[in-house]
């Protein structure tokens, strides 16, 4: 993700919308009640893999827990490393102790991560038994380089969808896919990472109208003694 160094000033000012207040939604898909309707309340460290500016950091604590961020672009920890704390890392071989955090969340990152699939066992090695894991990305079947979205009454969907590819393709000028790219995962694809890497998948969410733009999805971590 170090190829949002690049970015972070428009990411944090004009994607986000935040300006030099640091006010503004925090997303412009408004993902805060998606997020907090699948992560909950709780208590503890809640790492959030590939924080960026650190804009969730905002409903996490709102819900109780104690955020912590870890992203690979030092640029975006700039703007992060004021709302919570902050480690550079790599999503693929997080700097965390095995079973040590009771949750992990990943909001709109799954598609910059070359290998989803690593990034998902490192997840259920961090997580406690027991411990939750919130992923809100862009839904692999209505997102992505074989999408156009001009019209959001009636999203185009052309062959490329099973493909699994790599691209800074876009129908707009206003997003990020045309900037640093973007990876794309099949809903199959992207479910199966997560029965592969030990995960227990609970519930799913949509977000987006009239089609949907984001999936959300809760998977736990099992008890070893249960």
């Amino acid at each position: 993700m170090a190829a949002y160094d690049g970015i972070a000033d428009w990411y944090e000012n004009e994607f986000l919308g935040r300006g030099p207040s640091g006010e503004g939604d925090g997303h412009p898909l408004g993902l805060g009640p998606l997020l907090g309707g699948l992560l909950g309340e709780g208590d503890g460290t809640c790492l959030e893999i590939g924080c960026g500016t650190g804009v969730h950091a905002r409903s996490v604590v709102e819900l109780g827990w104690t955020p912590v961020g870890v992203d690979l672009s030092a640029r975006m920890l700039r703007y992060a490393g004021g709302r919570l704390p902050i480690v550079l890392g790599d999503a693929a071989r997080l700097p965390v102790r095995d079973a040590s955090v009771p949750a992990v969340i990943a909001v709109m990152v799954h598609t910059d991560l070359p290998d989803y699939a690593a990034v998902l066992r490192e997840v259920a090695r961090v997580l406690r038994p027991g411990g939750r894991f919130v992923h809100v990305g862009v839904h692999p079947c209505f997102c992505g380089g074989f999408a156009d979205r001009a019209d959001p009454d009636a999203v185009v969907v052309r062959p490329g969808y099973l493909d699994g590819h790599w691209t800074k393709e876009s129908w707009t000028d206003a997003g990020l896919r045309d900037k640093v790219g973007a990876s794309h995962w099949p809903l199959p694809a992207l479910l199966t990472g997560f029965v592969d890497a030990g995960l227990v998948l609970e519930r799913f969410a949509e977000g987006g109208a009239p089609t949907p733009a984001v999936l959300g999805v809760v998977a736990t971590k099992p008890d070893r003694v249960g």
